[in-house]
C-alpha cells in the first residue's frame, strides 16, 4: 500500500515539473515534451470554432525546424534574396551613380568609411556607421548607398533593380534590407524616449528583466496596444478595446500630427507606456508603422504572445519567424469578430499561447543579439562587395568617419 501510494505521489510531482508543456531554453533541462502532452493540447478545446487554428498550430509544428544562427544561418537566406537581382550581372558604376539620390552615398576604401558630409537623418547614420567601423577590417572597396528613411526605394515597378540598401521593405521592392540604424542609435522618440530608442544591448536586458519579474501566470488575460493612428488598420482592435474592454486594451496615441481627438479616433489620446510595462500583459499586438515597427523585437522579450498583424512588412530577420510557431498571425484586413476569436482561442487555450510565446521569446534572444548583428553585416557586405564590376575610387568631397572615443 505504502509502494502504491509512493508511486502516485511520484507520478503527481513529475507531472507537475512539466505542467507548462513547453520550457524555454533556459529550462529545457528539467521539462520535455512527447506527443502524448502535445496531443492533450490539441483536445483542450471543445469549442469547434478553435480547430482551424489548431490545426494551422498543428501544421506548423511538424514542418517547422528551428534555426540557429551559428555563422548566421538564420538569416543568410535573405542575403542571397535581397542580392539575387544583382547577381547576373553585378553592381556597376553607372547603377550606383542613378541610385545616388535615393539614399546616403558611402565608400569602404582601404579599410576605412567615407561619406557625403550631409546626412538627412545624423542619428540614423550614426547607428549604421557603428556598425559598418566594426566590420570593415576585411571588407573589399565598395561604394554604398543607404536609404536613411523609413520607406524603401526601388520599386519593382518603377524600372530595374537598383543597389539601395533599406532597413525594411515589402515584396514589390528590390532594396537590400540592412538591420535598422535603431539596434544602436537613431530609434522613434516619444515622450518617454525624446532621445529615441536606447540601443538594442540595453533594452534586452531591460526588458528581459521585467519579464523575469512578471511571470506567465501573473499577466493580465488580455490584450494591449499603445500607438499612434498610422494607418486604419488598427482602428478595429481600438474599437474592440472600447466595446469589450475585458479583453483588450488598446487605445491610441498622440503623434507630431495630431490636432484633435478626431486623430486619435474621436477619443482623447491615452498617454504613452513604456516598453517595460506592455509585460504586465499576456498578449501584445504589433501593427507596422509607415514600414515595419520598431517595437516588433522588443515586444517578444516580455515573455508574452506577440499577435503580429499583416505580413507584407518585414526586416531582414522576420523570414526566419514563423506563424503559430513563434507568433499568432492577425491579417491586416481583421474585423473585431476576428481580433475576438484570436484573443478567446489565446484565453480558452493557455499552455499553446505560453508555448508560443516562450518560442518567441527564445528565438530573438537566441539570435538577434548585437554579435548577431554585426555578423549579419560582414556577411551581408562581403556578398555584396563581389557583385561590383569595377574598382571604386575616392571621391574628394567625402569626409572620413572614424569611430567614436
Amino acid at each position: 500500500m505504502l509502494r502504491l501510494v509512493y508511486i502516485i505521489l511520484l507520478t503527481l510531482f513529475a507531472s507537475g515539473l512539466c505542467e507548462e508543456q513547453f520550457c524555454s531554453a533556459d529550462s529545457a533541462d528539467f521539462c520535455k515534451n512527447n506527443e502524448s502532452d502535445n496531443q492533450k493540447l490539441y483536445t483542450k478545446a471543445t469549442n469547434e470554432g478553435y480547430q482551424k487554428y489548431l490545426t494551422m498550430i498543428q501544421d506548423a509544428e511538424q514542418n517547422h525546424k528551428e534555426c540557429n544562427n551559428i555563422k548566421n544561418s538564420c538569416f543568410s537566406d535573405v542575403i542571397r534574396r535581397d542580392l539575387s537581382p544583382f547577381k547576373k550581372k553585378g553592381i556597376s558604376e553607372e547603377m550606383i551613380v542613378a541610385a545616388k539620390t535615393r539614399g546616403t552615398f558611402y565608400q569602404i576604401i582601404g579599410g576605412k568609411l567615407y561619406r557625403e558630409k550631409d546626412c538627412m537623418f545624423p542619428a540614423r547614420c550614426a547607428g549604421i556607421e557603428h556598425f559598418l567601423l566594426k566590420v570593415i577590417g576585411n571588407l573589399s572597396d565598395m561604394d554604398l548607398i543607404i536609404n536613411t528613411r523609413d520607406y524603401p526605394q526601388s520599386s519593382e515597378y518603377f524600372g530595374n533593380a537598383m543597389p539601395i540598401f533599406s532597413f525594411s521593405k515589402t515584396s514589390q521592392y528590390y532594396d537590400i534590407m540592412y538591420p535598422a540604424w535603431a539596434f544602436w542609435e537613431g530609434g522613434p522618440a516619444i515622450s518617454l524616449y525624446p532621445r529615441g530608442l536606447d540601443r538594442w544591448d540595453r533594452h534586452r536586458k531591460l526588458l528581459n528583466k521585467s519579464s523575469s519579474d512578471i511571470p506567465w501566470e501573473k499577466k493580465e488575460n488580455k490584450g494591449f496596444f499603445r500607438g499612434s493612428r498610422t494607418s486604419s488598420e488598427r482602428d478595429n482592435l481600438v474599437l474592440l478595446s472600447r466595446n469589450k474592454p475585458h479583453l483588450v486594451d488598446a487605445q491610441y496615441t498622440k503623434n507630431q500630427a495630431w490636432k484633435s481627438d478626431e486623430d486619435t479616433l474621436h477619443a482623447a489620446p491615452a498617454s504613452e507606456v513604456s516598453l517595460e510595462s506592455h509585460c504586465t500583459y499576456k498578449y501584445l499586438f504589433n501593427f507596422r508603422g509607415v514600414a515595419a515597427s520598431f517595437r516588433h523585437k522588443h515586444l517578444f522579450l516580455c515573455h508574452s504572445v506577440v499577435f503580429h498583424v499583416g505580413d507584407e512588412w518585414t526586416e531582414f530577420y522576420y523570414y526566419a519567424m514563423k506563424p503559430w510557431i513563434h507568433y499568432i498571425p492577425v491579417s491586416k484586413n481583421a474585423d473585431q469578430k476576428e481580433l475576438e476569436d484570436l484573443i478567446e482561442f489565446a484565453r480558452n487555450n493557455d499552455d499553446l499561447a505560453k508555448k508560443i510565446a516562450y518560442r518567441g521569446r527564445d528565438f530573438i534572444w537566441n539570435n538577434l543579439r548585437m554579435l548577431d548583428i554585426t555578423k549579419f553585416w560582414k556577411q551581408l557586405l562581403k556578398s555584396y562587395g563581389k557583385l561590383l564590376t569595377y574598382k571604386p575610387v575616392l571621391k574628394k568631397s567625402l569626409v572620413q568617419i572614424e569611430k567614436k572615443q
